[in-house]
């Protein structure tokens, strides 16, 4: 069962600034197989770009996930997303299976917490190893209460390739830390991503921007980068559904961070997250959100109905 009680203070600026990125699930080139279903050719490296200061007026739904697992303190990556039950009071954020559950040779992480706009003022980590913690988290530190991820990667979901990467995704409801005096995630932030479960195909989608904070060399995880890709299709098993994948040089840390593209209402949309990447860097793939995606959405909602 998810247990996460609050422990104040645990995330201090120091403790948040040394988490390490989590290993982000790879893929050997050679095992991606043209026979298991439609791949497109490996695209053309990215460079990420640097999301300019602060974060919350340039991506206010951005933030990072932190957590301990048995190989210590880790972050990933994550967006705040709608709750269809609480419409304008969201306490939902969108990220990665594998920031918090180890997949099928493990269980749940705990302290799980999200730090929306972390490093909002874009500080060094030598400048944030001296800063307040309201410097570093000036959204307050949102503490798990809930957590939901596919059944497929708590069943099948590894480091090593692509297993269980099609269903990669999570949902975790948060609670504030020191209490808001009843203010929610999405009005302390001002925002929400919607989620689109029935996203455009590739052919259809003219661009695709993946945001996070990449963590493994070169970057340091402090800073928050983007991507901008047309996505191509990447599929590891013929039996699982087929994933977006774009260039990009943003590494591990950049988990669980938010792909955004234009909705059937032409407004930006959360279709996918950073799910996978190959041995060396390059490109990220992402699960392309179904009915085993909703799923996940639609329980956390309920179950926080009215709340």
């Amino acid at each position: 069962d998810f247990v996460n009680p609050v422990i104040e203070d645990l995330w201090d600026p120091d403790r948040m600034r040394d988490a390490d990125e989590p290993d982000q699930p790879e893929v050997d080139e050679n095992d991606i197989s043209g026979d298991q279903g439609v791949t497109d050719p490996t695209p053309d490296p990215v460079q990420a770009k640097a999301v300019p200061p602060s974060y919350h007026e340039s991506a206010p739904t951005s933030g990072k996930v932190f957590f301990d697992s048995p190989e210590g303190t880790m972050v990933c990556s994550a967006t705040v997303v709608e709750d269809p039950a609480n419409p304008g009071k969201s306490n939902m954020v969108w990220t990665a299976g594998h920031c918090v559950h180890a997949g099928k040779k493990g269980g749940w992480y705990r302290n799980i917490a999200f730090v929306p706009s972390y490093n909002d003022s874009g500080m060094s980590a030598q400048e944030i190893g001296g800063a307040a913690k309201e410097e570093v988290a000036p959204y307050g530190v949102w503490w798990g209460d809930w957590a939901q991820t596919s059944d497929q990667w708590i069943e099948q979901g590894g480091a090593t390739g692509g297993d269980g990467a099609s269903y990669d995704f999570a949902v975790i409801h948060v609670t504030p830390e020191k209490g808001s005096g009843g203010t929610s995630l999405e009005e302390t932030v001002g925002a929400a991503m919607p989620v689109d479960f029935n996203a455009p195909a590739v052919p259809k989608i003219e661009e695709m921007t993946a945001i996070g904070y990449p963590a493994a060399p070169p970057y340091d995880g402090q800073s928050l980068h983007s991507c901008e890709d047309k996505p191509g299709r990447l599929s590891l098993s013929a039996s699982d559904p087929t994933m977006y994948r774009i260039g990009c040089s943003m590494t591990a840390g950049s988990s669980g961070g938010g792909w955004i593209a234009a909705g059937r209402d032409g407004k930006p949309t959360l279709v996918s997250n950073t799910s996978i990447g190959p041995v060396t860097t390059g490109w990220l793939a992402g699960p392309r959100l179904g009915k085993e995606a909703e799923g996940v959405y639609d329980a956390v909602s309920e179950k926080f109905a009215g709340q």
